[in-house]
């Protein structure tokens, strides 16, 4: 089972979901408190079964409305994705995959570990 870790960073406290193995899925921005970085972990949960796929890595790709998966390639040439939810803000952010297929499985995993995950603090 997934799991949300909260952890204080220099300039704010900031959450991980990390997968039943371990392997982080997801990062939140940094939040200015800990009441905020919660809040931010309940509109993933709530989003993320939500939200579907806006594929930005096909040409004429059709946009979809909020909540949602954004999929895109970054400077490297590596594939992402951003949940945004209802209103628009970014919510969680993946790291950059090699292969469509995997960055594909990373949002299929947020989607099912997210809504049962576990809090903890580190």
């Amino acid at each position: 089972m997934g799991k949300f870790v909260i952890k204080t960073v220099k300039t704010g406290i900031k959450f991980d979901l990390k997968a039943g193995n371990g392997e982080v899925i997801a990062t939140s921005e940094v939040y200015t408190s800990e009441g905020a970085c919660k809040n931010g972990i309940e509109s993933v949960r709530k989003n993320a079964v939500a939200a579907k796929l806006e594929d930005q890595t096909v040409e004429n790709y059709e946009t979809v409305t909020n909540p949602k998966f954004e999929m895109y390639t970054d400077k490297a040439g590596e594939y992402r994705f951003r949940l945004k939810a209802r209103n628009g803000e970014i919510i969680a952010t993946s790291e950059g995959y090699k292969a469509k297929a995997s960055c594909l499985n990373g949002i299929e995993s947020v989607r099912k570990n997210a809504p049962d995950a576990n809090v903890v603090e580190e």
